[in-house]
């Protein structure tokens, strides 16, 4: 079986309140959905206090998705 493809969401290239759609599927993906109905998260990666990379699974599709740049919005917010 062909192996799925990394995908990845940078953070600082979406518009918006923070949800985008699944790269592969079109499900919406929204940072307020704290049910996991659309998403799972799988991994958090931190340095120090500060959020790295988040990595979710779709649940619709099954595909992994890597979310990267928070480093550009803690700066944001500070």
């Amino acid at each position: 079986m062909k192996p799925k493809p990394v995908l990845k969401i940078d953070l600082t290239k979406i518009d918006g309140e923070g949800d985008f759609p699944c790269p592969s599927c079109g499900a919406n993906i929204s940072p307020d959905d704290v049910s996991e109905t659309t998403y799972e998260i799988r991994e958090v990666k931190a340095k120090g206090d500060s959020l790295e990379e988040l990595v979710i699974i779709c649940k619709k599709c099954r595909n992994v998705i890597h979310i990267v740049g928070f480093e550009a919005l803690n700066e944001e917010y500070q």
